[in-house]
């Protein structure tokens, strides 16, 4: 009878990409609970999350802790993880500095805003090659909304001598449809663009992993 690898040792015989999700996740365990090892402890957590690791990422460490078997420790443990997961992707959608489009923008902010629990609002100032010169958080909120003063985000890309600019917020909720203070302050924003000369070229609202972009859908005039 064969008898079934640990995942530890699993990592040394066949290494780390062979493994599931459950089996990496009970490798930051370390160790379960009373009666139950780290697998069966990293199961039930993953089940608690549907299989779906987005779905654990956007848990806060002080809810994975409540779970029998994680702990404060642990839970601080799985929150770095996925953290430094979130930090590679970010890094590696910065390797093409041009954004053509709305899904460059959407790869930039993604792993950034989707898993957050409150609103964020981002200006991308841009070149006149549409190369981007600076990511700028102009406010962070709430649950339900942040504030984006359209003197500050002109201000900001002025001050950098930007030929444009994209905005970028996020929807705990999940939700991507704009609400109605999305839309107003798109149209403020793209009125003040074509005054000063610096166009407003996207809005674009994240959602889990969904998003909305107001120049695909012809919303910016």
């Amino acid at each position: 009878m064969k008898i079934a690898l640990r995942p530890r040792e699993r990592v040394a015989s066949e290494g780390v990409e062979s493994l599931e999700d459950e089996e990496l996740l009970a490798l930051l365990l370390g160790t379960g609970r009373s009666g139950q090892a780290a697998e069966d402890v990293a199961k039930e957590v993953m089940d608690m999350a549907q299989g779906c690791l987005n779905n654990l990422a956007s848990w806060p460490p002080e809810g994975l802790a409540m779970i029998p078997g994680i702990g404060p420790a642990k839970s601080c443990m799985i929150a770095a993880a996925m953290e430094l997961g979130r930090r590679r992707q970010m890094a590696l959608g910065r390797v093409g500095l041009r954004v053509t489009s709305s899904q460059d923008v959407h790869r930039r902010f993604v792993d950034r805003l989707s898993d957050l629990q409150h609103e964020e609002f981002w200006a991308v100032m841009l070149r006149r090659s549409n190369q981007v010169m600076a990511e700028v958080c102009i406010s962070k909120g709430g649950l339900t909304g942040t504030v984006a003063d359209p003197k500050i985000i002109f201000g900001r890309a002025l001050a950098m001598r930007a030929a444009a600019l994209v905005v970028v917020h996020n929807h705990p909720s999940g939700n991507a449809v704009p609400s109605e203070a999305d839309r107003r302050l798109t149209r403020q924003l793209a009125s003040a663009g074509e005054c000063l000369d610096l166009p407003l070229l996207d809005h674009i609202i994240i959602a889990g992993g969904q998003y909305v972009s107001f120049a695909d859908q012809g919303w910016l005039t």
